[in-house]
């Protein structure tokens, strides 16, 4: 009986790789089930690269290739060259300036011949391999602010060229990395600071301006007297408590003002404020010099995908009306239902069950990629695979919270679900990596 060649098989954690190809499966069934018209041959179909599902399939035939060939790669390949993986994303970033295709309002496309390709796609997988190298580097000492600064630009300055590039929401999972750092010893205080100036972001949007800042005095005014007495003993405390209120305010009447009409575009405002249930305020629109009339006077419906969404997966029930059979994502009244609103495909499909058991099964890959990141021996490969499960993680809430109207539609697709060549072959690139290093996961990677 001959035996498996153990430069392959050995140290394989074969539990992601039965995931990933279950995924995979649920993915090319949900595209089929969405775009497959009556009287299509499946079988031409597939082989005349014609269809989204077969152009789906071929993709997943390159990614499994791609990702066999990582698994014989040797782990030290991706620390040694992290760096050069992070300069080649950054210069592609850079190459879609002059190259990009507007596409569906993004400028982050470069089109080759009938292929396209999102460079931004790519740098989720450079700057994983990048954090990884300088958090794992013996002179790294990442209680020191310097440290957290330098760790913090590596994934901020993809995030800024991701927005120029009018990607607002893929620019957004770059702010996952932050959970890496977090279990590297980023102080809490911070991600604390972030969450709360998230919050306030919010509250911007839901309470007037001139209400929230006198809100906002009030409570730093009864601060400051429950603590006149220490601020008696220590001075600097009331300048602190100043210097907090200036920032919150600032960031109410200049912050989100300034972001609202210099960053985000008019569509990502109005699908931001239809998640909370308001309009958008005139000053937002005439910043953006458009009107919120449609052709003919007509109100544009900013929540028509999220509701269609909602029927959708409504309409599902508990165990849904099967495949093929779903009226809402067969007959295309949920737009982009092959990419992000891919969820509703299934939910329609196969029902709450079938959403129960599919996030459940993500649920699964979660866990196996922390457990997977917790037992590494190199740093490196440790804060890789966390990573890696950070991106996951992001996508996949952002996503399923999209469809079900508890997040602005940004544009997320959901991993090895959603119809995409680069997606596909990104997250086959990160997860393969990481299944890669975990082989060798009593090798001290630098």
């Amino acid at each position: 009986m001959s035996q498996r060649n153990p430069a392959i098989s050995k140290g394989i954690d074969y539990s992601l790789v039965w995931i990933y190809l279950l995924l995979v499966s649920i993915g090319l069934m949900a595209i089929f089930g969405a775009t497959y018209r009556e009287g299509d041959n499946v079988f031409q179909s597939f082989l005349g690269f014609k269809t989204d599902y077969s152009k789906q399939f071929y993709f997943f035939v390159v990614a499994l290739v791609l990702g066999l060939f990582i698994l014989l790669t040797d782990s030290k390949f991706f620390s040694a060259t992290a760096n050069i993986f992070y300069a080649a994303g950054i210069f592609l970033l850079l190459l879609v300036f002059p190259f990009h295709t507007s596409v569906s309002g993004t400028e982050s496309i470069i089109r080759v011949g009938g292929f396209q390709f999102q460079p931004a796609e790519f740098c989720k997988i450079s700057v994983a391999l990048a954090l990884a190298k300088y958090l794992s580097r013996p002179e790294t000492d990442f209680s020191r602010t310097r440290s957290q600064l330098i760790a913090a630009a590596i994934v901020l300055f993809p995030a800024a060229i991701t927005i120029l590039q009018k990607e607002t929401g893929l620019a957004l999972v770059f702010f996952a990395f932050f959970l890496v750092m977090y279990r590297e010893g980023l102080p809490s205080g911070i991600l604390i600071t972030g969450f709360a100036v998230a919050a306030l972001v919010v509250a911007t949007l839901l309470v007037e301006r001139n209400t929230l800042a006198l809100v906002l005095t009030a409570i730093a005014l009864l601060l400051a007297f429950a603590m006149r007495r220490q601020i008696k003993r220590q001075k600097a405390i009331i300048f602190r408590l100043i210097l907090l209120w200036f920032v919150c305010v600032s960031v109410i009447w200049v912050g989100v003002p300034f972001v609202f009409k210099h960053v985000f575009k008019l569509y990502q405002v109005e699908r931001i404020y239809s998640t909370i249930g308001k309009e958008v305020p005139n000053e937002y629109i005439e910043a953006h010099n458009k009107e919120k009339e449609g052709p003919g006077g007509k109100k544009k419906d900013t929540d028509y995908n999220v509701r269609q969404s909602k029927i959708a997966i409504g309409s599902g029930g508990a165990i849904g009306k099967g495949l093929l059979k779903g009226t809402q994502t067969r007959y295309g009244f949920v737009p982009e239902q092959r990419t992000d609103f891919i969820f509703d495909t299934i939910a329609e499909g196969f029902g709450f069950v079938g959403c129960l058991v599919l996030l459940c099964i993500y649920l699964l890959l979660l866990f196996r990629m922390v457990a997977v990141a917790e037992r590494q021996r190199s740093v490196f490969s440790r804060c890789y695979a966390y990573g890696v499960a950070a991106v996951f993680f992001f996508h996949i809430v952002i996503n399923v919270a999209m469809a079900v109207g508890l997040a602005p539609v940004i544009g997320i697709p959901l991993p090895f679900i959603s119809y995409g060549g680069t997606s596909l072959l990104t997250f086959t690139i990160l997860l393969f990596i990481l299944i890669r290093l975990d082989a060798d996961r009593q090798m001290v990677l630098r």
